[in-house]
């Protein structure tokens, strides 16, 4: 399996980006996906979710209306769409396939398979 992030970078204030995460080596279509961010000094926190049709969409509160997520199972690729980005949003993102089981009020890491991450770094 494997896992691999990218579309991170620096920012300024207000800015935008379009996170990628390509997977090989299950059956994506199987699978919800989740994004967890880690900043520095502070433990994972889980940032969004998606059901293994793409039919279902979670968001936590603070990324709510500015980051969107979405998924092409006919290129095993996960997307994260962030907008409006704020020096709080800086983080290293991961991409992970959750456990069976996942739910919004699972731990960030009720997950199996991870990526390396990519850095969001957000500064004017």
């Amino acid at each position: 399996v494997q896992v691999v992030e990218s579309g991170g970078g620096m920012v300024q204030p207000g800015g935008s980006l379009r996170l990628s995460c390509a997977t090989s080596g299950f059956t994506f279509s199987n699978y919800d996906m989740t994004w967890v961010r880690q900043a520095p000094g502070k433990g994972p926190a889980w940032v969004s979710a998606i059901d293994s049709g793409g039919t279902r969409t979670y968001y936590g509160d603070s990324v709510k209306g500015r980051f969107t997520i979405s998924r092409n199972n006919a290129k095993n690729t996960l997307y994260l769409e962030i907008n409006s980005l704020k020096p709080e949003d800086g983080a290293l993102c991961y991409c992970a396939r959750a456990l069976v089981g996942w739910t919004t009020l699972s731990p960030p890491t009720f997950c199996d398979y991870w990526g390396q991450g990519t850095q969001v770094t957000v500064s004017s």
